[in-house]
């Protein structure tokens, strides 16, 4: 018989650390509530299905943060608003509740409880500016049914199955009382207190394999030098200080291997680098602390290989080994198109057909390879995509797990039995230096935002130097066994170090809470100076993340080529398009009725990409007759009119004050969200010329919205000499 190929699953558990450092609270409740829901849930689907088996990667900042909560020590706004009594609010605390307290996915945890669907209709579905109108509607019961159905909502579905309370709440539905609420609240904190034990008591039984991030969730390669995102990036603009700190790295490590043991009991055998980042010093590193594997990207496996991964990227479903002075430690490549199609696809499948699919790719895998020896590694966030899912992706990841644990040629594994038993004695002696994002540093670096915060930290840390040698005898062993002073300011320089800010500054994304990130960032570093008993510099207290004009985030930075199905089918599909936030001011609608939220565009050399994103799915703010019109105006006037129910459609340009069909056929899709294409040669554009663009909303023959409303969105179109300028670095 065959032997099986193996299966790996790698769920990545990583928030950014919300607590600030000064006051004490939590910025955002997102640890929260992805606790109640995910970093509960994951585990236990694992030990509900017979067979199951994974690997999950936990980052030490967020365990801090979990066990905070669980203590019931965590200060979190969200949750004392949350607990407040309703008589008891002023008009403020009210508004905070309507503003805030319907964050959850509307198509899965709102919509499907009638009570909490009416509460978001009576606050004006989410309309900006429409609470403060509204909030005097709501009456104390309503305030409440509201506290209890957003926590409520965020409870996952293997919670819900373990504790009756959730259960009971979900079946009583409205008119909760003050005690329903005490309820609710007295098992999530139960809940909370079994995560850490639920770990445990499963990497005990083999039915996991825990493994760690270093502590803060920094860019390993970064800190150890951050002239090697020249690598993958000759022309990057970097930083005026060269930041080149491998002491710094090597802190982060041992300190998260150091509480890992703490917490656990155990010392993890492998690492996924944060987001997936490698170099040569960083894995010489990771060795060095006694790691025996980490995993990353295929993309960085396509670059460190002469001949790249082979027909049908035979090459990546190998355990590579690289060798160091300290042994060889083992590598997965991630398969990056089974990871996306979990994260990106399957959510809006029937669950038994995504499972169906999911496993005969993984048979074809090993048939056109062979399984002796092969692995096949999926590894992606183990929380984000799950509230994309019918009842938080239960029944999708125990089908996914049983279809795999029962198939004769399929076989779950952990990373370290893989390498228990491979034969496979194939070598890297050099790694190419990048994350899982294009295999280069270009959201981390490279952007004079994110430049400015690397030369601010490094700064700071000169200043550490400077003014406590305790603290400067500390960042040069990568211990933490100083004076309290010392720790706290060590401390303060490595939360500042994490990834997570970095990603929030620069153009690459966008977030209607990036001022708290930036916030964050800046008020660890000016903990270091206020620790010191220095001034605060005035760099770090002013904005680092930049508003840009008109609602402007970026231009286009490469050719695109999405898939027009109205879904983000793939991480990368849109990351080199432009952006422009229709939220901000100089970019806003008619105030009687804001809908959309984002628009992005982009071309290759044949074809003009839009996309239009919603403050919600736009399949569900869209009625279907309404017809959401993109207007361009390059050489002329042109109008293309979107409809629900059609995938295509004729130009329309103006001619003498009528709109006039041409025979260019326009191809889109509306379901999340909107996107468009239109043959480019439909427009007289020249290379490096302008477009401009704007959308309408038409309903019942009126227009009730139009972004932007006071004038269109200049686009920029460089033309084929857009690829050759290699703008994302």
């Amino acid at each position: 018989m065959t032997a099986p190929i193996d299966v790996i699953f790698l769920w990545h558990m990583h928030q950014p650390y919300y607590k600030d450092p000064v006051k004490g609270e939590y910025a955002l409740p997102w640890t929260y509530l992805h606790a109640i829901k995910d970093y509960f849930d994951m585990p236990a689907i694992v030990e509900d299905t017979p067979g199951a088996k994974a690997v999950f990667n936990l980052v030490p900042s967020l365990i801090e943060q979990l066990l905070d909560y669980a203590a019931g020590t965590a200060v979190d706004p969200f949750l004392i608003k949350g607990q407040m009594n309703p008589a008891d609010m002023g008009e403020e605390d009210k508004v905070f509740l309507l503003e805030n307290f319907f964050s959850a996915n509307r198509q899965r945890m709102i919509d499907p409880h009638r009570r909490y669907l009416e509460l978001l209709y009576m606050a004006g579905e989410g309309k900006p500016g429409a609470v403060r109108e509204r909030v005097r509607h709501f009456s104390n019961q309503d305030l409440l049914d509201l506290q209890v159905w957003f926590f409520l909502s965020w409870t996952g579905e293997a919670a819900r199955r373990r504790y009756p309370v959730f259960r009971e709440l979900l079946a009583k539905g409205q008119g909760f009382t003050a005690e329903d609420r005490g309820q609710l609240f007295a098992a999530q904190r139960t809940l909370l207190s079994a995560i850490v034990p639920l770990y445990k008591q499963l990497q005990a039984s083999g039915q996991v394999e825990l493994s760690v991030t270093p502590y803060y969730h920094p860019i390993l390669p970064l800190l150890c030098d951050t002239q090697i995102a020249r690598e993958a990036m000759p022309r990057v603009m970097l930083p005026l200080e060269r930041f080149r700190h491998p002491e710094d790295a090597r802190a982060h490590i041992r300190n998260g291997l150091q509480y890992f043991q703490e917490v656990f009991g155990i010392t993890p055998c492998g690492m996924w680098p944060s987001e997936g980042s490698v170099s040569d010093d960083a894995l010489r590193l990771i060795a060095e602390c006694g790691l025996t594997w980490v995993a990353t990207d295929e993309e960085v496996l396509a670059r460190s290989l002469d001949g790249g991964l082979g027909a049908g990227s035979e090459q990546l479903y190998w355990p590579w080994r690289y060798a160091t002075g300290h042994g060889d430690l083992g590598i997965f490549f991630r398969d990056h198109h089974l990871s996306d199609l979990i994260g990106f696809t399957y959510s809006q499948w029937d669950a038994r057909r995504a499972v169906a699919d999911f496993s005969g790719r993984l048979r074809q895998i090993g048939q056109r390879f062979g399984a002796e020896g092969r692995v096949i590694p999926v590894i992606l966030d183990g929380e984000n995509a799950w509230e994309f899912y019918p009842d938080n992706a239960y029944e999708f990841l125990s089908g996914m797990y049983a279809a795999v644990a029962e198939a004769p040629d399929l076989q779950l594994a952990t990373c370290s039995e893989v390498l228990e038993r491979s034969r496979f004695e194939g070598r890297l002696h050099h790694i190419h230096s990048g994350s899982w994002i294009n295999a280069n540093y270009g959201i981390w670096i490279g952007h004079p935002e994110e430049n400015l915060a690397w030369d601010l930290v490094a700064a700071a840390r000169r200043a550490i130097l400077e003014h406590h040698p305790a603290a400067a005898v500390q960042l040069a062993s990568a211990g933490m066994d100083g004076d309290q002073v010392a720790r706290m300011l060590c401390t303060s320089l490595y939360a500042a170090e994490g990834s997570d800010w970095f990603w929030w500054f620069g153009d690459d994304h966008f977030s209607p809470h990036s001022d708290r990130f930036d916030r964050l960032f800046r008020q660890h570093l000016a903990n270091i100076y206020t620790l010191l008993g220095l001034g605060v510099p005035r760099e770090l207290l002013e904005p680092i993340k930049k508003k840009s004009p008109a609602g402007l985030v970026r231009e286009p930075a490469g050719f695109i080529n999405p898939e027009i199905n109205g879904k983000v089918s793939d991480y990368f599909e849109w990351l080199a398009a432009g952006l422009f936030d229709l939220t901000r001011q100089g970019s806003a609608m008619h105030s009687s009725d804001r809908l959309l939220q984002g628009f992005y565009w982009g071309y290759n050399r044949d074809t003009l990409f839009f996309r239009v994103d919603g403050i919600q799915e736009l399949s569900r703010l869209l009625k279907e007759n309404d017809i959401l019109a993109l207007h361009l105006i390059a050489d002329r006037e042109y109008r293309l009119p979107v409809q629900r129910n059609a995938n295509e459609g004729l130009l329309l340009v103006r001619e003498v004050g009528a709109w006039t069909p041409t025979s260019c056929c326009c191809s889109w899709a509306v379901d999340r969200t909107c996107e468009v294409a239109v043959p480019l040669d439909c427009m007289g554009l020249q290379p490096r010329s302008k477009l401009f663009a704007s959308v309408t909303l038409t309903r019942d023959r009126e227009e009730i919205g139009r972004w932007p409303s006071d004038a269109p969105l200049m686009l920029n179109y460089e033309g084929p000499d857009l690829e050759a300028n290699d703008w994302l670095i």
